[in-house]
């Protein structure tokens, strides 16, 4: 799988990258049409580029691919039989609240913090705090996506971009490619969850509830989460 499948601007692309390419567009395209397929998609792509890039000394971004392949199951799951707090209505697309958002900034933070002195301390990387970084909004985009919050795509917008600038730097250009697309499908994503969220508010006007509660990025594996949103009534479940 490490073999040279083609070159591209002068650097080899093995037939591993270029499987784990393929798999990952469709697994996005999947999670932009709230598609619930794109979950087991999820699982194969990342357990690929956990390989890939720990044959690339990107210890970080393995470390986030086998936890992709991980809540690969748990957000299947959410998608097809989650719900929020008591109600029993499948997981809809919702919006943080404020005290939600801190929370969000707050995991992050301190997640990238953790993570850079990690790498920097037990791996040969050389770039802890870039994977690092890299690496802790991946974890927040997951967790948020998992459980339909419509702030997973800025999130993806920046991790995107942030990687593509630490793939070029590590020489891996057809993922620089697919991180590429990733940028402009997040923007789609985002988009399309917008008018999903608005469509479903004219159909059903007023129709929203409101649930108070802190957690959604430390607690954000937990079914029964019950993070500040703002729930729509409205959007097929995935």
């Amino acid at each position: 799988m490490l073999a040279t499948a083609f070159t591209l601007l002068g650097t080899a692309v093995s037939w591993l990258e270029l499987l784990a390419f393929v798999l990952a567009l469709a697994n996005i395209a999947c999670n932009v049409a709230e598609i619930h397929w794109g979950w087991p998609l999820t699982i194969v792509a990342s357990l690929l580029y956990a390989w890939l890039f720990y044959a690339s000394k990107l210890y970080g971004e393995a470390g986030v691919n086998v936890f992709f392949a991980a809540t690969g199951v748990w957000g299947w799951w959410q998608w097809l039989r989650g719900h929020r707090g008591d109600s029993v209505a499948a997981l809809r697309i919702a919006q943080l609240d404020l005290r939600g958002l801190l929370w969000c900034v707050s995991g992050f933070a301190l997640a990238w913090l953790l993570l850079a002195l990690l790498l920097r301390s037990v791996t040969d990387s050389n770039v802890p705090w870039a994977d690092g970084l890299v690496t802790a909004g991946s974890l927040v985009g997951t967790i948020l996506l998992g459980r339909k919050f419509i702030e997973n795509w800025p999130v993806w917008l920046a991790v995107n971009a942030a990687s593509v600038a630490l793939f070029a730097y590590k020489g891996l250009h057809l993922t620089v490619v697919l991180y590429v697309i990733f940028f402009l499908l997040a923007i789609w994503g985002w988009l399309g969850w917008q008018k999903r969220m608005a469509g479903a508010k004219l159909g059903m006007p007023g129709a929203k509830i409101v649930m108070p509660g802190p957690s959604i990025c430390h607690c954000g594996l937990d079914p029964q989460s019950s993070a500040g949103v703002t729930l729509d009534p409205g959007s097929s479940p995935g």
